[in-house]
């Protein structure tokens, strides 16, 4: 059975589609939105999933515009764009190293910008705003530093990977040694936002990081030919067109950026960079980073796992952190396994 067709559009032009990869994408949509507008209903006044979305469009209550609109939609818009961050971020990474390992969780940019966020906690008993700030430079400063160590006449696979493992292992020791010297009070605050959560986040959240996934994906999707290109090889895909190095800064920037925001925005939410784009192509069954698909992936994801740490458990509601981080470590043991059956570590 054949799962490409060309698809032709206005002006001539036709588009190879992968029937197989586009089906799981639309999957994915509406499974994240879907699960979205349960975990909008989810709470002590529940509602059904259409008065939620007849609140959406206006048709709602006073009560329930202010429950949806105030409280609950902006938690789940920061989970959907957290996770479509993390997704998309951790499919560039893994696609630049060339390693199914090569995610954020492992390359120490959540352990870099932790150490941004901590240093503003513990040093200045900086505001929830100056937190995130310093979480985004944290992750930037630390992604910067990898790509300067890991660069040899151009930065590649291993060496990327190995190189944010020691710089991973380095910022862990300093959060470390940051909390020691914290009191109580602050010690309380980091280990809360160093879980990884969702709650409180409202709009002041969303619209940031919004804005920069506006921003970013577009520029990630323009040069996602060029990265699949990029599979061949750096000679072959040279001798192409491509330029290399220039793509791999700005695509390595990119998910840096992404990333980094996330962090700033919900805390380290751990495995979901990991195992999105891994998910994502078993699905699709098609080779490239699947950008797209690991996107809507991470999104399904975290608000999945949200909505798991609010209904799963009873009165006690767990931080999204800690239910992706046990499912995520153990998907990480599984793939660890298998990849030691292939051969490949």
């Amino acid at each position: 059975m054949k799962t490409n067709r060309a698809v032709r559009v206005p002006g001539g032009l036709s588009v190879r589609l992968d029937v197989r990869a586009f089906t799981v994408v639309v999957l994915l949509m509406v499974l994240a939105l879907g699960a979205s507008v349960l975990l909008v209903g989810t709470g002590d006044f529940p509602m059904s999933a259409a008065d939620v979305l007849t609140t959406l469009v206006g048709q709602g209550s006073e009560g329930q515009e202010f429950i949806v609109t105030e409280l609950r939609l902006p938690r789940v818009l920061v989970g959907l764009l957290v996770g479509a961050s993390l997704g998309i971020g951790g499919a560039l990474f893994q696609a630049i190293s060339r390693n199914p390992l090569g995610s954020p969780d492992i390359l120490g940019l959540g352990q870099g910008a932790t150490a941004g966020a901590l240093t503003v906690i513990v040093l200045f008993s900086g505001t929830a705003n100056q937190v995130a700030l310093g979480a985004l430079a944290g992750g930037l400063i630390t992604g910067t530093a990898i790509y300067v160590l890991a660069w040899k006449r151009g930065v590649h696979g291993y060496r990327l990977v190995l190189v944010g493992i020691g710089v991973s292992a380095v910022v862990t020791a300093v959060n470390g040694y940051l909390l020691t010297k914290s009191d109580i009070v602050d010690a309380a605050r980091a280990v809360v936002w160093m879980t990884g959560s969702l709650d409180g986040r409202d709009w002041d959240q969303v619209w940031p990081l919004l804005a920069l996934c506006a921003v970013l994906v577009p520029v990630v999707l323009a040069n996602s030919r060029a990265l699949r290109m990029t599979e061949m090889g750096d000679d072959v895909s040279a001798a192409l067109g491509v330029r290399v190095e220039r793509l791999r800064l700005v695509l390595m920037l990119s998910a840096v950026l992404l990333t980094a925001s996330a962090t700033a925005a919900a805390g380290p939410v751990s495995f979901v960079a990991l195992t999105a784009p891994q998910l994502a192509r078993r699905l699709t069954r098609s080779p490239g980073p699947n950008l797209i698909a690991s996107m809507w992936m991470g999104a399904a994801l975290l608000v999945l796992a949200d909505f798991v740490s609010q209904r799963a458990f009873g009165a006690e509601q767990l931080p999204v952190g800690v239910v992706t981080g046990v499912l995520g470590g153990v998907y990480l043991l599984w793939l660890l396994v298998t990849e030691r059956r292939a051969g490949r570590i």
